[in-house]
């Protein structure tokens, strides 16, 4: 697969290429006999000092993301704040995620497998009942109640919730209710925020510790946290043991 761009639209066009290939591939780009920028996945014969590659790391759990101008949302303005009202969640945060995961595409299918406008998995969609992922209507209510359930599990905090969407709460929590350390995870992040606006993460009481157990991957992980958790077993650790 070979692609032809002019050079003025050759970084949107390697960025878009290098996020619609499979997980693990190489890039190769040289220039033709036009002068035009052309990319490919495959080394070209023939071409030699003028030839450069750029690997695309393997990632299992994450998912690509792609751009798309905000103004083709408004299809959806109605369904994202209907949704975003009975959940409790900001529309410019859920149009965001829409446009990064998706670019507002209805039909969108990641190669995990993720479907439809909020590219959600079929973990997911078993989850939340969606009969037709491809249906806007269907999926943008599982997608607004998927992001208030991890708002929910993270205190309202806008950035954890956003990196276990990309990655996984399982995820964020191996690495200690933080935003893992994976590139496309912090740019997924960091692009939203920007996108949507940050906002801090509510206060935290520090009038209790909570003492939280749980299973991952087979192994009993004991964690202790001032934010009140939203699911999952735990206890209140007595003041005394503090």
């Amino acid at each position: 697969m070979a692609l032809r761009v002019c050079a003025r639209t050759a970084i949107a066009a390697f960025v878009w290429v290098g996020l619609a290939l499979p997980a693990s591939a190489q890039i190769y780009t040289w220039r033709d006999a036009n002068g035009n920028l052309v990319l490919s996945d495959r080394k070209p014969a023939g071409v030699s000092a003028t030839l450069h590659s750029y690997d695309v790391p393997h990632a299992e759990t994450i998912r690509a993301t792609r751009y798309a101008a905000p103004e083709r949302s408004r299809p959806y303005d109605d369904l994202i704040d209907e949704h975003s009202r009975l959940q409790g969640v900001r529309p410019d945060l859920v149009r965001a995620v829409m446009q990064v995961e998706s670019a507002f595409n209805p039909r969108a299918r990641s190669p995990k497998g993720a479907l439809g406008l909020m590219q959600l998995m079929p973990a997911t969609l078993r989850q939340y009942g969606v009969g037709n992922p491809f249906d806007p209507t269907d999926n943008v209510r599982a997608g607004v109640a998927y992001l208030r359930a991890l708002l929910d599990r993270y205190g309202n905090d806008e950035t954890l919730a956003l990196a276990a969407y990309n990655a996984g709460p399982g995820a964020v929590d191996r690495h200690g209710q933080a935003v893992p350390p994976y590139r496309e995870t912090r740019n997924y992040v960091a692009q939203i925020n920007r996108m949507a606006g940050t906002q801090a993460p509510p206060p935290v009481s520090a009038n209790r510790i909570y003492r939280i157990t749980e299973t991952i991957d087979g192994r009993t992980v004991v964690r202790y946290t001032n934010k009140p958790p939203a699911t999952g077993a735990y206890e209140v650790v007595p003041r005394s043991n503090w």
